[in-house]
């Protein structure tokens, strides 16, 4: 099986700019082995939600001019990180898995748009993305919890900076927040 464990820190709370949060990754030595791409996220539902009901999430994204199909499995309940089962496959085109999945009887329920920027260093058993999204900025930690924290702590955060709310939940909260009624978390259109 395979598992991901993984928190979120929202950057620009703590008056922490983009720059600041990229000079501290680098100042650890890690490096963007993936750059910055734009990612378009699309969540797939059911009728009635039971996918979301039960905290399990399939969706199709497009980055990059790759895309990828990702089932996430129920997370584990407790604890500060969150973990769960993660599987993911390469589909060959965005715009058909779309439809074929639409034809199965599954509805887009959440879009939702990033740019994203991966860094790793050597061995280390995780790591760091930054997500640019238009509700802010995020960094996300993956790896083993103890690397979660360790590099946490090494960036300048505390546990009680992690979210593990999925991106629709954190969009949905961010709503409630600023007075904006919940569709998708897109960048404005010119």
């Amino acid at each position: 099986m395979t598992q991901e464990t993984e928190v979120k820190i929202p950057i620009g709370e703590r008056g922490i700019t983009l720059d600041d949060a990229r000079a501290r990754i680098e100042r650890l030595g890690f490096t963007a082995h993936k750059p910055r791409v734009f990612e378009r996220n699309l969540v797939f539902d059911l009728p009635n939600a039971p996918l979301r009901e039960s905290r399990q999430l399939l969706r199709l994204r497009e980055a990059g001019g790759h895309s990828t199909l990702t089932y996430k499995g129920v997370p584990a309940t407790g604890g500060k990180h969150k973990a769960r089962e993660e599987r993911e496959t390469s589909v060959g085109n965005f715009e058909q898995m779309s439809v074929i999945l639409e034809r199965l009887g599954y509805s887009i329920t959440f879009i939702y748009e990033k740019y994203r920027t991966e860094y790793s260093k050597g061995d280390e058993p995780g790591n760091i993305t930054v997500d640019e999204t238009p509700i802010g900025n995020f960094l996300e930690l993956e790896g083993e919890p103890a690397w979660i924290d360790a590099t946490a702590k090494l960036l300048g955060f505390a546990e009680s900076d992690y979210l593990t709310s999925s991106y629709s939940a954190v969009y949905r909260d961010w709503c409630r927040k600023n007075g904006v009624t919940p569709t998708n978390m897109q960048f404005p259109t010119t």
